[in-house]
């Protein structure tokens, strides 16, 4: 190729090369080309050279040999050279580099030219790539320039200097008092340039805020005259005068009048005028209007503009472009709190969004639609959402159980209704819910007292149909094990159906038998298989039969239970009726998402989570507890040590009922002794609606167990909450599981996680923690320290 081609014949060169390796070949050859050209005194093709190479900047290939050409070219006194070297120093320098602190006397000399060109160049040149420095020593000429007579100058060096704004924001006072002026200019683009100006000011100084706040009344006049002004070519986009400067003065008027009551009043005329006259059935109308919305929003703006925005939003959601369907929904879900009623009216068309093909679209309408359910609709919205529920993408499908649980547990109308839903959610979903699901249903149903042979004949029903739902065979054989002798009896809100003890015990062996039960569904179906022994009576050698099958289980869990089983059928049967009895009601306490007795054997803060074959007992007489300290064969002083050790296989919880012999805390999981006074929660953390507390239970002189328990306060749900924590490398921690990983709004239910603390050498107590959640699609993360823990004698 010769050194001499012009651009287009390199440009084709390069493209009609085959392989990358030919296309770097020719490169290759051009860049060194151009390189022995730049070093020649007398080169009249320079502004030749330098388009070519910038054109293989352009390729991502080096071009950096270049930089002092453009230099040089800049200082030209042709404007042919000074606009490609303008452009060179545009793309080939920034302000990191040296090289550009050599093209500021170029610029300065520039901007005092008497060719507006020339002084177009410097302005942009200076408005892309100049520095602090620079910016400081040409602001004065900036400045000057936004006085000047012509506006094609007056346009580059409004622009210019927002640029100076944001490097330098020191410099805002010096264009305060020419921006003001510039709001007088008929050019549009003057008064574009001049309103981002102002616009920057005012978001980094609340002095030139308050200043700028007089210029109201400018602003909606020019905003005025572009509404009702006539027909210009110019100007004119689809039907819509100059829509680019009506949405640039609405997002400054948006400022402007943000918690000001006497701007927003002053606007909220002109902000009803363009909601009501622009067209909306263009793109650039839309646009107009979503920022007219935005802006009624955001200030202090009358109810009946309130709602005008809300019903534009409205008439979004029916647009055939999802990306404006998308946006309204994301305005609606920032007012639904504010202005509830109002978003209510087009719930219709939210719910139809839940239809929608676009994945974005269809999770927006579900945020919406879940942020819209009340005490007046619960039962439409729940059907909706069940609805999707059954059809919803697999990523959503936990998002939509856990709303539906929220919305149940606070709006639901009646005890059956709330158990219908959340068995119907089960049925669905059962594999994508949250943990807690399963005691937080138990809980519920226990309290249902009136139901409990509705709730058993309908769980027994989803049983048999369908035993891949893990959480609801885990809340189906909870309740078999605790009501079933219900199940023989006729039930009146169901279809009849005779139902056999053998039928019940199939069942339940289906599902200790079933490779798709987890090892925690296992134990469930065989502690209800167990009670059952209690509750019917032809079949106790059958039960008995199943549960010795178990003993040889590889599952250690599971073997442990069998056995500690067997020996209740065996050594003690005497007592089997008074240990399997049915679990007594749950008084739920206010502030607690799972139910708790109400007596001093659990403490106040501290949930009642129900695991496979818990059960709450009456405390048995004393001679009764000295038997069941022996029951695994152990005596004398050994046997409560025995059983504290032991793993915790089939935890029975005791009632408020006392006696001389000591709380029954735990039957095969060890023994606790009564506890004296609750442990105290003393808050810990407390920023943007999220609350931490903490309380401590000394265990002995060395151990301690910590729980963390996180509250959310705010309106929105949140997600992968997780806690870290740290001590000084002489204590030893053990964190424990986190009771879950989501907060839900308005403090629904909270996040507790234990950590216990062994300090053997009784040094200082410290702890970090690390808080990290999800919000709004937003990740925050937060550190504290614990220096004091409440409760401790030091």
């Amino acid at each position: 190729m010769s050194p001499s081609v012009p651009l287009q014949e390199m440009i084709r060169a390069i493209r009609s090369a085959k392989t990358q390796c030919e296309e770097r070949g020719v490169i290759q050859r051009e860049c060194a080309a151009i390189r022995a050209q730049f070093r020649q005194s007398d080169n009249g093709g320079r502004s030749h050279n330098l388009a070519k190479l910038l054109y293989v900047h352009m390729l991502g290939y080096p071009a950096h040999f270049g930089q002092m050409e453009c230099v040089r070219m800049i200082a030209s006194p042709r404007y042919s050279e000074k606009r490609i070297g303008y452009l060179g120093a545009m793309m080939l320098l920034d302000e990191k580099q040296d090289a550009s602190l050599l093209i500021t006397n170029s610029i300065k000399n520039d901007l005092f030219h008497s060719n507006q060109y020339i002084q177009s160049l410097a302005l942009c040149t200076l408005a892309c790539m100049g520095s602090a420095e620079m910016c400081r020593d040409l602001a004065p000429e900036i400045e000057r320039l936004l006085r000047a007579s012509n506006s094609y100058v007056k346009k580059k060096a409004a622009l210019c200097a927002v640029h100076i704004v944001r490097k330098v924001p020191d410099l805002g006072e010096l264009f305060a008092s020419a921006a003001r002026s510039l709001l007088t200019e008929k050019n549009h683009g003057v008064l574009h340039g001049a309103v981002v100006l102002i616009t920057q000011l005012c978001g980094q100084s609340p002095e030139a805020l308050k200043r700028f706040r007089k210029a109201v009344p400018d602003l909606i006049q020019i905003m005025k005259s572009l509404i009702v002004s006539g027909y210009s070519p110019e100007h004119d986009v689809s039907g819509v005068s100059d829509p680019f400067l009506q949405v640039r003065i609405l997002r400054l008027l948006r400022i402007l009048g943000h918690n000001h009551e006497a701007a927003s009043d002053t606007m909220n005329d002109l902000l009803a005028q363009v909601a009501t006259n622009t067209d909306s059935t263009k793109t650039v109308g839309n646009a107009v209007l979503y920022e007219t919305v935005l802006t009624i929003l955001d200030i202090k703006s009358e109810s009946g503009l309130r709602v005008l925005a809300v019903n534009i939003l409205g008439r979004f959601l029916l647009n055939n472009d999802r990306n404006i369907r998308y946006i309204a929904m994301t305005s609606l879900q920032k007012i639904v709190g504010t202005d509830h009623n109002a978003v209510q009216r087009h719930r219709g068309t939210i719910v139809d969004c839940l239809k929608d093909q676009d994945a974005s679209v269809k999770r927006r309408a579900l945020d919406l639609s879940l942020a819209l359910v009340s005490a007046s609709n619960v039962r439409s919205m729940m059907k909706e959402l069940l609805v999707f529920l059954s059809s919803c993408p697999p990523d959503l499908r936990s998002q939509t159980a856990s709303g539906i649980f929220n919305a149940a547990e606070r709006y639901a109308p009646s005890q059956r209704w709330h158990i219908d839903t959340i068995l119907h959610v089960l049925t669905t979903a059962g594999g994508d819910v949250r943990d807690e699901t399963v005691p937080n249903l138990i809980q519920l149903i226990t309290n249902a007292s009136e139901l409990h042979r509705y709730t058993v004949h309908k769980l027994y029903r989803a049983l048999v149909t369908d035993i891949s739902q893990q959480s609801l065979v885990q809340v189906a054989c909870w309740c078999i094990g605790e009501y079933g002798d219900l199940l023989t009896g006729p039930c009146q809100e169901m279809d009849p159906a005779q139902v056999s003890e053998n039928d019940v015990l199939d069942a339940l062996e289906t599902v200790l038998q079933s490779h798709m039960s987890s090892p925690a569904t296992r134990g469930f179906a065989l502690t209800a298989t167990m009670k059952l022994s209690t509750r019917i009576t032809d079949n106790v050698d059958r039960i008995r039969s199943v549960v010795s099958i178990y003993g040889s289980c590889i599952d250690v869990e599971l073997q442990q239970r069998a056995v500690e089983y067997n020996a209740l059928f065996k050594k003690y049967d005497h007592m089997r009726a008074a240990v399997l009895e049915r679990m007594p009601v749950i008084e739920k306490t206010s502030g607690q998402s799972n139910g708790v007795p109400s007596g001093d054997s659990v403490k106040d803060n501290q949930p009642v989570k129900v695991m496979p074959g818990e059960s709450l007992l009456p405390q048995p007489p004393a001679d009764q507890v000295c038997d069941l300290l022996d029951l695994l064969g152990d005596s004398g002083e050994n046997q409560q040590a025995s059983l504290v050790g032991a793993v915790p296989a089939a935890a029975l919880v005791s009632s408020t009922a006392t006696t001389a012999g000591g709380d029954l805390l735990d039957l095969l999981g060890g023994l606790e002794p009564p506890p004296t006074t609750p442990a105290p929660s003393v808050p810990v953390y407390e920023k943007d609606g999220v609350t931490l507390t903490i309380s401590c239970d000394k265990q002995s002189d060395s151990d301690l167990t910590v729980t963390l328990t996180a509250s959310n306060s705010t309106e929105s749900d949140i997600s992968s909450f997780m806690l870290q924590a740290a001590v000084p490398k002489s204590v030893q921690l053990h964190m424990k599981a986190p009771s879950g990983d989501l907060l839900p709004a308005r403090g629904a239910a909270k996040v507790s996680q234990m950590v216990i603390l062994n300090n053997p050498n009784k040094v200082t107590l410290k702890m970090r923690v690390r808080i990290s959640y999800n919000r709004n699609g937003s990740a925050f993360q937060d550190m504290i320290q614990i220096d004091s823990f409440p409760g401790l004698d030091h």
